[in-house]
């Protein structure tokens, strides 16, 4: 599938790829690198991206809601304001990702790296964070985690 000039699939190159305010719902981007990579307003209901590259990658205001995104790379990824309801979080790496306002009701973030995240105001209403690492997070509250 081609989408703004991207070729959309598994394993698929899109470092720094302009995909923002794109319907990429059930896509699958398994493997893809997709790090610094500008996903904002875009939707990804229900997408594939198990061991995705996400690093640093823009997805503020982003639908990921029922996407699976786990063991995917999200270090310092913005996810502000995004929605990742029921999303599949198992074993993502996202050290440092910025979460302020994110959606994360029944979220799995199981065994999940949330190290140093800004989780500031997000909705984590039913998520499973059994397991996670959430040293030096700014939790909704606003109170950090021991670091």
């Amino acid at each position: 599938m081609i989408i703004k000039g991207y070729t959309i699939e598994p394993g698929a190159v899109l470092t720094g790829a302009d995909l923002s305010g794109t319907d990429l719902s059930r896509v699958d981007l398994t493997g893809a690198n997709l790090s610094q990579a500008n996903l904002r307003g875009s939707l990804m209901r229900g997408a594939d991206l198990p061991e995705a590259d996400l690093r640093e990658a823009d997805l503020s205001g982003a639908s990921l809601s029922r996407a699976d995104l786990s063991g995917a790379i999200l270090r310092g990824a913005d996810l502000t304001g995004a929605d990742l309801h029921a999303a599949e979080l198992y074993k993502a790496d996202m050290h440092g990702a910025y979460l302020r306002g994110t959606n994360l009701t029944q979220a799995n973030l199981r065994e999940a790296s949330l190290r140093a995240a800004d989780l500031t105001e997000a909705d984590m209403d039913a998520a499973d964070v059994t397991g996670a690492d959430l040293t030096g997070a700014q939790m909704p509250d606003g109170q950090s985690t021991e670091a």
